[in-house]
C-alpha cells in the first residue's frame, strides 16, 4: 500500500503560515487528519480555492477525523450542514451560491460563534461581515497535478494550533 503524505514546508515568515504539497486526494485528507489532531477547542476555518481545488474533501476529511460519524454532505445546496463533531458541534457551509451576505441572515448563524464550534466555511468572502472571524485560512491551489496548499493563523488560537501542526 503507498502511504500519501502532504509534503510539508514550513515557512520562515509567521503571517505567511505554512504550506504543502498535496499531490493527491489522500495527501489532502492526511493533512485534514493532522489539523484534527491538534484541535483542542473551536476553531473557525475558511477554505479559499478555484471551483475544484479540494475545499470540500479537505473540509470532509477534517469532520471525519474529528469524530463526525455520519455522512458528510455537501452544503452547496442547502448552504450549511450541522454535525457532531465528538462532543463539539460542526458546521460546514459553502457560500458558493450567495449572491449577496444579507442572504445569510435567514439561515440562523448564531450557533457558528459558539466558541467550542468546530465551523468550516467555503467562499468566505461571499458571506463578509455576516461570519465569525477565522481562526485559520487554508487557501488551496492547483499545482503539478495535484494542489498547493498554504495555510495561516489569523488569530491568536489559529497560531496556537498553526505551532501545535510543527
Amino acid at each position: 500500500m503507498t502511504e500519501h503524505r502532504a509534503t510539508d514546508h514550513p515557512s520562515p515568515d509567521s503571517d505567511a503560515g505554512r504550506t504543502w504539497n498535496l499531490p493527491d486526494e489522500a495527501a489532502t485528507a492526511a493533512l485534514a487528519a493532522r489539523l484534527a489532531r491538534v484541535l483542542e477547542e473551536g476553531m473557525v476555518l475558511y477554505l479559499h480555492g478555484p471551483l475544484g481545488a479540494g475545499k470540500t474533501s479537505f473540509a470532509r476529511a477534517l469532520l471525519g477525523a474529528s469524530g463526525v460519524g455520519e455522512r458528510i454532505k455537501s452544503p452547496t445546496y442547502s448552504l450549511v450542514e450541522g454535525y457532531a463533531a465528538g462532543a463539539r458541534p460542526a458546521w460546514h457551509l459553502d457560500l458558493y451560491r450567495i449572491a449577496d451576505p444579507g442572504e445569510l441572515e435567514w439561515l440562523g448563524l448564531d450557533a457558528l460563534s459558539e466558541p467550542a464550534a468546530l465551523v468550516l466555511v467555503e467562499w468566505p468572502e461571499r458571506g463578509r461581515g455576516a461570519l465569525p472571524p477565522a481562526d485559520l485560512q487554508l487557501h488551496l491551489a492547483y499545482a503539478d497535478g495535484g494542489r498547493h496548499a498554504r495555510l495561516q493563523a489569523v488569530t491568536p488560537r489559529g497560531a496556537r494550533l498553526l505551532q501545535r501542526l510543527r
